[in-house]
């Protein structure tokens, strides 16, 4: 743990900040709730369209990645399929 000193108590000024922190993480939790709900249903749109939404999610997590870090993930992929006798 950090070696930061837990209060034992809170003034009033503390329990405002405190408050205003766990109501807005409750917003951004609520947001975050709608946002997943869009896209379950965009990747179900899809779906009901003939499209592969698990190779959907491959090509969305790939395009979120640093070129650099892709082609050394890709170059890795190779050659553990190589050694096992993939390629």
């Amino acid at each position: 743990m950090d070696d930061v000193t837990q209060p034992q108590s809170l003034d009033q000024s503390g329990q405002e900040r405190l408050r205003s922190f766990i109501q807005r993480i409750e917003r951004l939790e609520a947001d975050k709730a709608e946002v997943m709900a869009d896209m379950k249903e965009v990747y179900a749109e899809a779906k009901s369209m003939g499209f592969d939404t698990k190779i959907m999610r491959q090509v969305v997590r790939l395009r979120k990645m640093d070129q650099q870090d892709r082609s050394e993930q890709e170059a890795v992929l190779d050659l553990y399929l190589h050694a096992v006798g993939e390629t």
